[in-house]
């Protein structure tokens, strides 16, 4: 039986709280392959968070929960903090045009951007969901050194040939992408396959 995998939660202050709680809800039923979430938010997430959405922030700073855990994004004794750690994915969820640049120049200012520098030094799968248009030059050459450092960029562009019904069927579209990135087992629309709504 393949080993559960343990998952790193990054949320930054660009707009697009609702791929984070769709992403969030999908994880919580994804128990048979993750071993737990830990979850990071900068300051400008929870802002924005409660200025997009009408539900309450995912966890408060402490929560011990069994699965989700949430961090400090000044807790660099996060184990996640550590390449010893048995912390094998990264996502970032949304992504800033900031964030992304903190990464792509090795800048470990806080708990987000260290613990995607110890996954890319550790050469596991850091994947960053941007949500930002346009885009300029700075932006493009940050995706690329991440990409070349072998992060992947999975941009907030959700599809429509599912024909999702509501914001939050349209952020899955994005989000199943993501947890297939990862390597889990995730029923979604493909194309071409036999699709169950």
């Amino acid at each position: 039986m393949p080993k559960k995998l343990k998952i790193v939660v990054g949320i930054t202050g660009a707009s697009g709280s609702i791929y984070a709680k769709v992403l969030l809800e999908k994880l919580s039923f994804l128990k048979s392959q993750v071993d737990c979430v830990g979850i990071v938010m900068s300051d400008n997430a929870k802002q924005v968070w409660e200025t997009e959405l009408a539900v309450p922030l995912p966890l408060a700073k402490g929560d011990k929960g069994g699965f989700f855990k949430a961090y400090s994004k000044t807790d660099f004794t996060a184990p996640f903090a550590s390449g010893s750690s048995d912390f094998r994915t990264m996502i970032v969820c949304p992504c800033s045009m900031g964030t992304m640049a903190r990464i792509a120049s090795g800048i470990s200012n806080d708990l987000i951007t260290r613990a995607a520098d110890v996954i890319l030094k550790e050469r596991r799968k850091l994947i960053l969901v941007t949500r930002d248009t346009p885009i300029s030059l700075i932006h493009i050459n940050n995706m690329k050194t991440i990409t070349e450092a072998g992060g992947i960029i999975c941009p907030a562009s959700p599809s429509f040939y599912s024909k999702p019904k509501d914001f939050e069927q349209l952020a899955s579209t994005v989000i199943d992408r993501v947890l297939d990135l990862c390597g889990l087992d995730v029923k979604m629309y493909r194309w071409g396959g036999k699709n169950k709504k």
